[in-house]
């Protein structure tokens, strides 16, 4: 912990991480190999491994196994498949769903970020690959828009990239004309805060003040619904409508690390003070300032848990909510150097 900012560990995702990938799932600590692997999870791992500064050698290594995987899930027109399973065998069709956007986000974090010349080179030839396909799911284009603008913030006026971010930002679909629930769905569903980050992270992009200002002004309300007392009180996994009141339940960890993710990069272009203490808030839900008062992940190994249920903590620790974590907490230590 630097300050009073818990740092990110990475003790329990190797634990779950074989020589192919991450496994999925975890009962309590322990991973479940029967559940295999998914292009969602080996995303985020890509991700928070190419993101974080003086990696070790082990998580650099995970990195390069988090590419690795991602490449052999990406077809030649630019779909992905999503799972394999423990020996090595994919199912399931090639197509633009929700891991096609995250993999495309991944891919163009690590062309951006990474320490590594090869992996940058690497993975920026996927992301070429996959941005010649377009999904029609929102929230999976979101995902890769969030993608482009990491390409574009090293590769300045790269083609792909800006149409990427065009489409999404073209895409988007118009607010209602109500000033109570201003949101472009009649229901908040999962990853909503995503939709905001792609809109900010497409405006400043394109140097287009009208559809980063939509994006600001969409995560606005987005954090005030989900703040209560306090604290952040997220969509739970049944979404929330106009009239559903807080809290809902269950609440899953990739909301509030979706949040974060939106909080910095909204924080990195307005110097609003609300940003930071939404990357505050969404650490404060991990380490128990939540609607039940309990802690969220462990601090020692950075093992997430899995959900936050009306009476209870789910205590498995599986791949999606530990990188929920360690995201979240890696957020948190960049906004917090910025502000001294």
């Amino acid at each position: 912990m630097t300050g009073d900012v818990p740092l990110p560990v990475f003790s329990h995702l190797l634990q779950l991480t074989d020589d192919r990938g991450t496994f999925e799932h975890a009962l309590l600590t322990e991973p479940r190999p029967e559940h295999g692997y998914c292009v969602d999870d080996i995303a985020r791992v890509l991700v928070v491994t190419t993101r974080e500064p003086h990696a070790s050698a082990a998580v650099n290594s995970l990195a390069g196994k988090a590419l690795g995987f991602l490449n052999e899930a990406l077809s030649a027109d630019g779909t992905c498949r999503n799972r394999m399973d423990r020996f090595g065998r994919w199912s399931g069709p090639s197509n633009t769903d929700d891991h096609w956007g995250r993999m495309v986000w991944a891919v163009g974090t690590a062309g951006a970020h990474s320490g590594s010349a090869l992996v940058r080179r690497l993975a920026l030839q996927q992301f070429e690959r996959a941005a010649r396909s377009r999904s029609p799911h929102l929230r999976a284009m979101a995902f890769a828009a969030i993608g482009a603008a990491e390409v574009l913030a090293v590769v300045p006026g790269h083609p792909a990239a800006r149409e990427l971010l065009t489409d999404y930002a073209t895409g988007m679909p118009a607010a209602p004309i109500d000033a109570q629930w201003p949101w472009p769905e009649p229901r908040l569903r999962y990853a909503n805060a995503a939709l905001t980050e792609a809109m900010i992270a497409a405006g400043d992009a394109l140097g287009d003040a009208t559809v980063c200002d939509r994006g600001l002004d969409m995560l606005e309300w987005l954090v005030g619904v989900e703040t209560v007392d306090g604290h952040l009180s997220p969509t739970p996994v049944g979404g929330r409508g106009r009239l559903d009141r807080a809290p809902g339940f269950d609440q899953q960890p990739i909301e509030v690390a979706s949040l974060a993710d939106a909080c910095a990069r909204a924080a990195a272009i307005d110097s609003r003070p609300l940003w930071h203490d939404g990357v505050r808030r969404a650490v404060a839900w991990f380490c128990g300032d939540n609607d039940l008062g309990l802690p969220m992940w462990d601090s020692t190994t950075g093992g997430g848990f899995d959900g936050l249920h009306a009476d209870r903590v789910n205590q498995n620790q599986g791949a999606e909510s530990t990188l929920a974590a360690l995201s979240t907490m890696q957020h948190a230590r960049r906004v917090s150097s910025v502000r001294q």
